[in-house]
This record gives structure tokens, C-alpha cells and sequence, in this order.
């Protein structure tokens, strides 16, 4: 069988340096999940807190209508303080987590600058939260040790804008069978409903994949399951912890009334004849046409990649036929950006001359500039490829803009040209690096347990070297399970950075190949280097995990022939399971893409705490001067008005 790696696309590694092998070898390795994967329940059993429902914080005769009274809503820009207590990577998987906010509603959040009320954001016991706006002027949620995940920092901040569990809904029983008698007996209170005066559907059909569902053992008190779905295909569905659902976004975006989302521009598939607004640009001499297919390639669009009859549309510059320098324009509808970063996503297909040229432009609308002026932003160019591939551009606008698609003929001979698809724009960073592995639907049946390949070496923006190694069948004592190691590898850079590498957080993201990034539920793990993280090696040597890898790491042959040193492993050997793996679009046309980052997250080791006016105690200084009796009490030692710092 020939060999996996033979089967990515894969780059080639630096040059090998000369230098003496430590004495870690290839394997060392720390398993971030212990091979567990621990649910929220689990993370708050373990921790010993005995909750409402598992991770609600109720006192006693508390007042449950949340969901439905207005009271308990928040703005929709929520004021929040990340507290000290949090460990690095926990802050830099909650502000993640709020750009998924951003994306997908128009719930935002802003640091806490006085307002009456604000969450409270801190590393307790456990993973937990109050269920809608208290109005208790700080509101603590806690993401505690284990908890520093999206799916579950999402799942909390969702309890506290207002939302129950999914299967406490009061239609649960129609959809699920609880098995009573597999319950230890103290958490039967965990699966009470919530009837139509405390909680509300809000017109969204139950969801077996919402992100607020309990996962099908939760509770139990052997090894059978707790919650059995009555439409069998749902019974590993349910508990999923990677992203919100579709229907966990309906619901938020209706009960806060959003018609827009913050940080969201444009998804266009071009399976509308209107082509989502876009125009024929002035300035060439040829058109972009909307296709189905070209007889050149490709054959199908990218989005239903030909599945479905009658649909499947993708814009195509020709350039079999023309001459040199023949080009055409497609320019998006207007934008109004609030940040001055967006990200550009698309499909291009390249299957024209090896020469032609994709430009991406802004054509930027100043006051000295009311018609547009246009400005150059990257050229994709290089050759012909046979699949559809995956590019990000970072723009940089401040001012009212368009999208402009240049395509431009090359003089070497073409049978096709050059194609577009699945453009989505947002005001979120784009990921650093793209992994594709190709045939990955083929590999699966055919790959063993313990059978691992490794991405090629990527650099982060400040010179940092690393490398993804990829168990598509698991590890040996735990098949059907994807796992993923991320390791820190020499590069040319070594001699300028600091060491142990201090504060980077990587972000290993398997996408949701969904057309439209609102409706993507990406897998994605993050982890964060310590520097200070200790290792001992096999020689009783004390050393730093994240140290210089010709340090700590092993001497190791890439797929080139080349050398260089590979540090330790950072395993999480549950990444996705099977079942999940081969759920939604993460394989699409037989591929998987990963997305993959190494930010400086160093700014998160200290928390800085605004400095504010207390505008309640001001309230009540106005009172006092209206009011000559109250006048003789000094409001600043009253207890609820007590200027404290979050």
C-alpha cells in the first residue's frame, strides 16, 4: 500500500543543521485529554459540584422565567471582564468564542466599562453559569480547568443570555426517551422539563444537534445510555460539543430580535442568476459568465460539486480563447466595514494557461476618492490545478468598498480558465495556513490505528516553526477516533526567537466545508505554549516542554529527504470522532481541510481592568441633591452602591 504521506500535499522543510540529537526521542509526547472525552457534566462531577441540571447556578426559589420576560435579556452588546484568574488558553478560546458571536448573531460583547451589569468571567469549579440577565451587577460564569473549549464556552454564554438545556424543553418526550432507571438516583432532578411559562422553543423544531444537548450517557450510572433518541441516526448526534448549531443560531438571533450579524459581509454561492449583486467591472474586454460547467474544467461547481440536478453555478473567466492580456472585472456589492481587517474566502479553479492571472483588488470610496479608487491586494498565479482550491486574503479597509475579481489571460495555450466559488467575506482574521489532504475518504478504511503523517512545517508571523501530525484511525488503544498532535520544529528562524516559546496559542481547525461560513460547524482545539510547562526525558533530565527543539525535540526525516528536529507532542487523541468526522461536510470531493494558526497571545497574561465611573453611584449622588432628606446620608458606604472592582 503506498504510503500515506504520498497522499497529502505536502511542502518541502529546511535545510538540516548540523547539531547533536537530544536525548527526547520522536514519541515524547503529553495527551491533553488523557484519552478521555469529558463532557461538562463530567468536568463538574469531577470537580464536585452537584448543579441544576449540570451546570446552571439557581439558588432556592429563584425566579426561572428567563427566557420569555424581556427583563432578563441583555443589550445586545454585552459588557463582560475576563478575570485574572483564567488560564491563558481559557482567554484566547473565549475571545474566539465571541467572534463566533459576532459571525453568526448580532450579539456582541465589549469590555466592561461601568455598566450596571456585566458577566463575570473566571476560572472556578467546573463549567458553569446563571441562566439569563440577573440584573446582580456582576455575574459570574466560570470556565474552570477542562473547560477552555468553544463548544463549551459557547454552550455557557448561551445559558446566560437566556437559554435551558434542549432536552429540558417541554416537547423533549416526543423526541427522546429518557431511561429513567439508568439515572443515578441524586441527578434524576437533572432531567426535570421546563413547561411553556418558564422556557420556549421560540418555533424551532427540537434539535438532536444543538450544543445545549446532553450527550446520550450523561448521568449514568453504568455504561448504557440515559438518553435514547426515538429517530436512531440521532443517538451519537446528540452531546456534540464543536460549534452551535443552525438551530441554536435561529433561536438566539429570534428571541434578541437580530436581523444582521456584527461582523458579518457577504456569502455568495452564484446560485442566483442576480450573482448576490455583483457587477461587470469597466476596464476590460471579456465577461464573467455563471456556469455549470466548463468543458476544459471543472466539470462541477464546488458547492453541490454536481449532486444536485439543475443547481450548481460558479462564475468562469474563459481564456481558451482571446489573446494575450485579455481581462475581465467582477466587482461585489458596496461594503460598509466596521473594523479596518476583513478576511476573503474562495474557491478558485484554475484550469486555464499556466500564465493567467487571478488579481484581487479593493476599489476603496474615500471623500477624495468618491468614485473608487482601486488598490492591488494579492495576485494568484502559478498553474493549472484539477480541484478547486481554498484561498484567504487579508483586507485591510476602513472606508466604504467593493470586492474586485481581475481575471487575466496569460500567452501560453489554455483549454479552460479561470473559475470562482463559494466567496465568503467576513471582519474576522484569517487563519495563517491551509492543510488539504487529499483522498481522505479513501484513506480511512484503508489506514490502520497508530498510522500517523505529519502536515508539512508551517511559520507563524513571528518566525515560530511547527508542524501538525495526523492519526486519521486513532491511536492503537483508541480506534475511531481522529487524534492530533502539534509539535514545535526547527527553523530558520531559531536563533532570534525567545525560548521556551512564550504565549502562542495554536488553533488546529478542521472546517465545516458548508458553502456559507454562518451555517460551519468547524471542529476546532486550541492550545496555548507555557513556557515554563516542565519535561523530564528519558535520562532523568529536567527540561521546558515548548524549549528550542534542537533542544528537546528529536532529529527526524521529512517526506523530502531533508533533516530537522521535531520538539515534543502535544496529543489530543479525541479529536473528532469517527461519526462525527464523517458528519456535516468535513469531507467534501474525498478531501478534509485544516485550518490551522499560531498567534502571540502574550498581551492575555494580564487582564486589564478598566478604569471606570460607578454610573449607579452617580445616579444616586443626583438623587441625593434633588432630595434635601436624603442629602444627610452619604450614598458611598451604602452596601449595594459600594464601588468595588470586578
Amino acid at each position: 500500500m503506498a504510503s500515506l504521506h504520498t497522499l497529502l500535499i505536502l511542502c518541502g522543510c529546511a535545510t538540516a543543521l548540523c547539531l547533536p540529537t537530544s536525548s527526547l526521542t520522536g514519541n515524547t509526547v503529553i495527551d491533553v485529554d488523557n484519552g478521555k472525552d469529558l463532557d461538562i457534566f463530567e468536568i463538574n462531577e469531577a470537580a464536585g459540584l452537584d448543579l441544576v441540571e449540570g451546570d446552571i447556578l439557581i439558588k432556592e426559589g429563584e425566579d426561572r422565567n428567563t427566557i420569555l420576560d424581556e427583563k432578563y435579556r441583555w443589550p445586545t452588546t454585552v459588557p463582560y471582564v475576563l478575570d485574572s484568574s483564567l488560564e491563558v488558553n481559557a482567554k484566547g478560546v473565549i475571545l474566539r468564542a465571541f467572534e463566533q458571536y459576532r459571525l453568526k448573531t448580532c450579539i456582541d460583547f465589549k469590555p466592561w466599562d461601568g455598566e450596571p451589569n456585566y458577566i463575570f468571567v473566571f476560572k472556578g469549579k467546573g463549567c458553569n453559569s446563571k441562566v439569563g440577565n440577573r440584573r446582580m451587577r456582576k455575574q459570574e460564569l466560570s470556565i474552570g480547568a477542562d473547560c477552555d473549549s468553544l463548544a463549551i464556552v459557547e454552550h455557557e454564554f448561551l445559558h446566560a443570555l437566556g437559554f435551558w438545556h434542549e432536552q429540558s424543553r417541554s416537547d423533549r418526550d416526543d423526541y427522546v426517551t429518557i431511561m429513567w432507571d439508568q439515572i443515578k438516583e441524586d441527578h434524576k432532578k437533572n432531567f426535570n422539563l421546563r413547561n411553556e411559562t418558564v422556557s420556549s422553543s421560540l418555533g424551532v423544531p427540537y434539535d438532536y444537534g444543538s450544543v445545549m444537548h446532553y450527550s446520550k450517557k450523561s448521568f449514568s450510572k453504568g455504561s448504557k445510555p440515559t438518553i435514547v433518541t426515538k429517530i436512531p441516526e440521532f443517538l451519537d448526534v446528540i452531546g456534540q460539543r464543536m460549534e452551535f448549531s443552525d438551530s441554536d443560531l435561529l433561536k438566539l438571533n429570534r428571541l434578541y430580535n437580530c436581523t444582521t450579524a456584527s461582523i458579518f459581509l457577504d456569502s455568495c454561492q452564484f446560485e442566483e442568476p442576480n450573482i448576490c449583486g455583483m457587477i461587470q467591472g469597466d476596464g476590460g474586454n471579456a465577461k464573467w459568465a455563471r456556469v455549470q460547467m466548463v468543458e476544459g474544467g471543472p466539470q462541477t461547481d464546488y458547492t453541490n460539486l454536481g449532486q444536485c440536478k439543475g443547481v450548481g453555478f460558479f462564475m468562469h473567466f474563459s481564456t481558451a480563447t482571446g489573446t494575450k492580456g485579455d481581462k475581465a472585472f467582477l466587482e461585489s456589492r458596496l461594503f460598509h466595514p466596521k473594523r479596518r481587517s476583513q478576511c476573503l474566502q474562495f474557491y478558485h479553479y484554475n484550469s486555464g494557461g499556466i500564465d493567467d492571472q487571478l488579481n484581487i483588488w479593493v476599489r476603496e470610496y474615500t471623500v477624495k476618492n468618491p468614485k473608487g479608487a482601486l488598490r492591488l491586494i494579492q495576485k494568484i498565479s502559478g498553474g493549472r490545478g484539477r480541484f478547486w482550491k481554498l484561498y484567504h486574503v487579508t483586507l485591510d479597509v476602513s472606508d466604504k468598498f467593493r470586492v474586485v475579481f481581475e481575471g487575466v489571460k496569460g500567452k501560453k495555450p489554455s483549454k479552460g480558465g479561470l473559475s470562482l466559488d463559494d466567496i465568503n467575506l467576513s471582519e474576522t482574521k484569517c487563519p495563517q495556513h491551509i492543510w488539504r489532504i487529499r483522498d481522505l475518504k479513501r484513506l480511512l478504511p484503508k489506514t490502520p490505528a497508530g498510522s500517523g503523517t505529519y502536515s508539512p512545517r508551517f511559520i507563524s508571523p513571528d518566525g515560530y516553526s511547527f508542524q501538525i501530525g495526523l492519526y486519521i484511525n486513532g491511536l492503537k488503544d483508541s480506534p475511531n477516533k481522529t487524534a492530533i498532535y502539534f509539535h514545535l520544529t526547527s527553523g530558520l528562524y531559531d536563533e532570534k526567537l525567545k525560548w521556551p516559546c512564550p504565549w502562542r496559542q495554536a488553533s488546529i481547525e478542521l472546517m465545516d466545508q458548508n458553502p456559507d461560513i454562518q451555517h460551519r460547524m468547524n471542529n476546532i482545539k486550541m492550545i496555548t505554549t507555557d513556557p515554563k510547562k516542565p519535561l523530564t526525558d528519558y535520562m532523568g533530565k529536567g527540561k521546558y516542554f515548548w524549549d528550542n527543539p534542537r533542544k528537546v525535540g528529536s532529529l527526524v526525516t521529512g517526506t523530502n529527504g531533508k533533516k530537522f528536529y521535531r520538539g515534543p507532542g502535544y496529543k489530543m487523541s479525541n479529536y473528532i470522532t469517527h461519526d462525527r468526522l464523517k458528519s456535516r461536510s468535513f469531507i467534501k470531493g474525498d478531501d478534509a481541510i485544516f485550518l490551522l494558526s499560531l498567534e502571540d497571545v502574550t498581551g492575555l497574561l494580564k487582564t486589564k481592568r478598566p478604569k471606570i465611573r460607578d454610573l449607579r453611584l452617580e445616579i444616586d449622588d443626583r438623587e441625593a441633591e434633588e432630595d434635601p432628606k436624603r442629602q444627610m446620608v452619604n450614598p458611598r458606604v451604602l452596601g449595594p452602591w459600594t464601588k468595588r472592582s470586578p
